[in-house]
Protein backbone atom coordinates (compact mmCIF):
# COMPACT_ATOMS: atom_id res chain seq x y z
CA UNK A 1 0.00 0.00 0.00
CA UNK A 2 1.15 3.33 -1.12
CA UNK A 3 1.70 6.27 2.03
CA UNK A 4 -0.74 8.32 0.40
CA UNK A 5 -3.50 5.92 0.28
CA UNK A 6 -2.45 5.22 3.77
CA UNK A 7 -2.63 9.11 4.79
CA UNK A 8 -5.73 9.55 2.87
CA UNK A 9 -7.23 6.91 4.91
CA UNK A 10 -6.48 8.23 8.07
CA UNK A 11 -7.40 11.45 7.06
CA UNK A 12 -10.88 10.67 6.10
CA UNK A 13 -11.38 8.06 9.31
CA UNK A 14 -10.86 11.48 11.64
CA UNK A 15 -14.24 12.75 9.98
CA UNK A 16 -16.24 9.22 11.65
CA UNK A 17 -17.99 9.77 14.51
CA UNK A 18 -16.84 7.52 17.41
CA UNK A 19 -19.45 4.40 16.33
CA UNK A 20 -18.26 4.50 12.96
CA UNK A 21 -14.63 4.04 14.15
CA UNK A 22 -15.32 1.43 16.31
CA UNK A 23 -17.12 -0.53 12.94
CA UNK A 24 -13.61 -0.04 11.27
CA UNK A 25 -11.57 -0.87 13.87
CA UNK A 26 -13.59 -4.33 13.96
CA UNK A 27 -13.33 -4.43 10.04
CA UNK A 28 -9.52 -4.33 10.04
CA UNK A 29 -9.06 -6.39 13.27
CA UNK A 30 -11.15 -9.08 12.15
CA UNK A 31 -9.51 -8.88 8.28
CA UNK A 32 -6.16 -8.69 9.86
CA UNK A 33 -6.59 -12.55 12.08
CA UNK A 34 -8.50 -13.57 9.08
CA UNK A 35 -5.34 -12.74 6.62
CA UNK A 36 -2.56 -13.80 9.66
CA UNK A 37 -4.33 -17.52 9.67
CA UNK A 38 -4.50 -18.24 6.30
CA UNK A 39 -0.63 -18.02 5.58
CA UNK A 40 1.54 -20.21 7.99
CA UNK A 41 4.85 -20.29 7.71
CA UNK A 42 6.81 -23.04 6.41
CA UNK A 43 8.40 -25.35 8.81
CA UNK A 44 12.48 -25.59 8.46
CA UNK A 45 14.00 -29.09 8.62
CA UNK A 46 17.14 -29.39 10.03
CA UNK A 47 18.16 -31.51 7.16
CA UNK A 48 17.75 -28.29 4.73
CA UNK A 49 20.93 -26.66 6.36
CA UNK A 50 22.90 -29.42 7.11
CA UNK A 51 26.74 -29.38 5.53
CA UNK A 52 26.12 -25.40 5.25
CA UNK A 53 28.14 -24.20 8.10
CA UNK A 54 32.37 -25.22 7.14
CA UNK A 55 34.26 -27.07 9.91
CA UNK A 56 35.50 -25.74 11.78
CA UNK A 57 32.48 -23.38 12.58
CA UNK A 58 34.67 -20.51 14.34
CA UNK A 59 38.14 -21.89 14.00
CA UNK A 60 37.58 -24.34 16.84
CA UNK A 61 37.40 -27.91 17.41
CA UNK A 62 33.60 -29.02 18.79
CA UNK A 63 35.76 -31.31 21.05
CA UNK A 64 37.81 -28.96 22.08
CA UNK A 65 35.35 -26.17 22.41
CA UNK A 66 33.35 -28.74 24.97
CA UNK A 67 36.25 -29.53 27.08
CA UNK A 68 37.57 -26.05 27.24
CA UNK A 69 33.64 -24.92 28.46
CA UNK A 70 33.54 -27.55 31.27
CA UNK A 71 36.24 -26.37 32.98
Amino acid sequence: MSQELLNELISKSEKLNIEEKLQLMRYLSNNLQINDNSTPKPRRKWREIQGKATYPLVGEDAQEWVSRTRQ
